[in-house]
């Protein structure tokens, strides 16, 4: 009687996960962001101080960059965003409120606001921030081969 072989199921290659650089102050937000993130597909780093954030912005690179408003100063949360701003990576920028009248205030600062509270419009934000970055960064690649 003859053996059938039995042959290896093909993997699938696996995706490169986006890098997300979550930074808020409240350890609940962080949590619970970073496990809405990841369950989203992304990978995610934390950071609880603007400090902490741009230190792993200078030693790492990621493709959006969420940042509460307000942490240890009333500008921390603009610090991190501008910092992220100068990388020469140019990761996707937000901060994160879910203070209404603070996200009005803060439009003018051309920073997309998300409010974490309604989480599919959270992901689908996140999403649409990395892919205008990746569009971005392929155009940018296409100008300097040409």
């Amino acid at each position: 009687m003859a053996s059938a072989k039995c042959e290896p199921t093909p993997t699938l290659p696996v995706r490169d996960m986006a890098r997300v650089l979550l930074v808020d102050h409240d350890p609940a937000a962080r949590l619970i962001l970073r496990t809405v993130l990841r369950a989203g597909g992304y990978g995610v780093d934390t950071a609880a101080t603007a400090i902490e954030a741009i230190d792993l912005l200078d030693s790492e690179e990621y493709a959006l960059v969420l940042s509460d408003l307000h942490m240890e100063s009333p500008e921390a949360g603009l610090q991190v965003i501008s910092h992220a701003r100068m990388m020469d990576y140019r990761p996707a920028t937000a901060l994160i409120t879910s203070w209404r009248e603070q996200m009005e205030a803060q439009r003018g600062l051309g920073t997309m606001l998300v409010e974490p509270e309604n989480v599919p419009e959270l992901l689908e934000q996140v999403a649409d921030m990395i892919g205008e970055r990746a569009s971005r960064q392929l155009v940018r690649e296409m100008r300097f081969r040409n």
